[in-house]
């Protein structure tokens, strides 16, 4: 049975999540790449010109999916915008970052620290699911 421990080191090595946000009452799923996760929070980034940027704004209540070793964990809960440059400048130097070099190293760094969201969910509702238990009770924590 996975508990919270499980969970964090599952999502660690299955980096890709979906992520579920509300555009008024349309619900919007998008994938997207995990930063870290661990008792600090789970954290990811996206460009605060995005549309998944305005709608996490207007609704911090979301839900991530991760598919990690024949299990769909959801994670449920609330995010918080993190504004650290220091933080944005560790991600973007990240060698699993690379793709953001080419924005990163297009604009000043006060802009890009403007432009760059970095989200954290320190608590969430965990509801895990596998084939195997398919009609058993879920197994559900809180991360």
């Amino acid at each position: 049975m996975m508990n919270r421990n499980d969970m964090i080191q599952a999502v660690r090595k299955n980096p890709v999540f979906y992520l579920a946000t509300m555009d008024g009452n349309q619900p919007r799923v998008r994938g997207m790449l995990l930063y870290s996760a661990g008792d600090d929070g789970i954290i990811f980034h996206t460009a605060k010109q995005r549309d998944l940027f305005a709608q996490i704004m207007k609704n911090n209540m979301v839900e991530l999916c991760f598919n990690a070793d024949g299990a769909q964990i959801r994670i449920s809960g609330k995010l918080e915008l993190v504004e650290d440059d220091l933080l944005k400048d560790k991600i973007a130097s990240d060698p699993s970052r690379a793709f953001l070099a080419p924005w990163r190293n297009s604009v000043s760094a006060g802009e890009f620290h403007a432009q760059f969201a970095v989200f954290k969910m320190t608590k969430g509702h965990v509801t895990v699911w596998t084939m195997e238990r398919n009609l058993e009770p879920k197994i559900e924590f809180e991360y």
